[in-house]
C-alpha cells in the first residue's frame, strides 16, 4: 500500500476498532463483561479498571459476578457501578458482587437497535471525513510532487478503503442488532 494512503488506512481502521469497542459495552439482555470496561474504581489513590482489582465472570447467562481480591474494594466497586450509566444495582454477600440483567422489553431493544445504527452512521461519516481530508492532502501534493493521473490513483484507492470499512460498519450493525433483538 502507497505510503500517503496507509494514514488514512490506520484511521478508519481506529475508526472501525472504536465503534466495536462501543458496541461491546452495549448490553443486549446477556451479561457481557464489557459493560465494566470504562468503570474505574479508586484503588489506593489511583482510578483503575475493575478487571485489574478483582475477578470478572459470567456464571450464569444473565448475571456478572466481581470476586475483589480485597474484601475492602467491594463498597467501591459497588460506588462505581451505582454512580455508572449501567443501570443496575449490584448485591454482595460479603466477598462478592453480583449484577443480574433483567430480561430486556421490546421498547428497550428497539431503542438500543436505534442506538446501533445511530452509532454506526457516526462510524461512517467518520470515515468519509477522512477520505475527504485524504482527497485534501492529495490535491495538496498536486501542485508540487505528483502528476494529476497519480492523484486520480490515490483518489480511487482511497475510495476503495472507504467502501471497504463502510461495509465493515455495515456489517457490524448488522451483527449487533440482531444480537439485541434475539430473545
Amino acid at each position: 500500500m502507497d505510503a500517503r494512503l496507509q494514514q488514512f488506512d490506520d484511521k478508519m481502521r481506529k475508526t472501525v476498532d472504536f465503534l466495536e469497542a462501543d458496541y461491546a459495552a452495549i448490553r443486549a439482555g446477556r451479561a457481557n463483561p464489557h459493560v465494566l470496561d470504562k468503570l474505574r474504581v479508586d484503588y489506593y489513590g489511583t482510578p483503575t479498571p475493575i478487571q485489574q482489582v478483582g475477578n470478572v465472570t459470567v456464571p450464569e447467562a444473565r448475571i456478572i459476578q466481581i470476586a475483589p481480591w480485597e474484601k475492602s474494594l467491594i463498597k467501591e466497586i459497588e460506588k462505581a457501578i451505582m454512580t455508572s450509566d449501567i443501570g443496575i444495582n449490584p448485591s454482595n454477600d460479603g466477598s462478592v458482587i453480583r449484577l443480574v440483567f433483567p430480561e430486556l422489553t421490546e421498547e428497550r431493544r428497539k431503542d438500543l437497535v436505534k442506538d446501533v445504527k445511530k452509532k454506526a452512521e457516526d462510524g461512517k461519516v467518520a470515515v468519509r471525513n477522512i477520505r475527504r481530508d485524504g482527497n485534501d492532502s492529495f490535491k495538496k501534493l498536486a501542485k508540487t510532487e505528483i502528476s494529476e493521473d497519480e492523484i486520480k490513483q490515490l483518489e480511487d484507492q482511497l475510495q476503495k478503503l472507504t467502501d471497504k470499512y463502510i461495509k465493515e460498519i455495515d456489517a457490524l450493525m448488522e451483527t449487533k442488532s440482531k444480537e439485541i433483538m434475539t430473545v
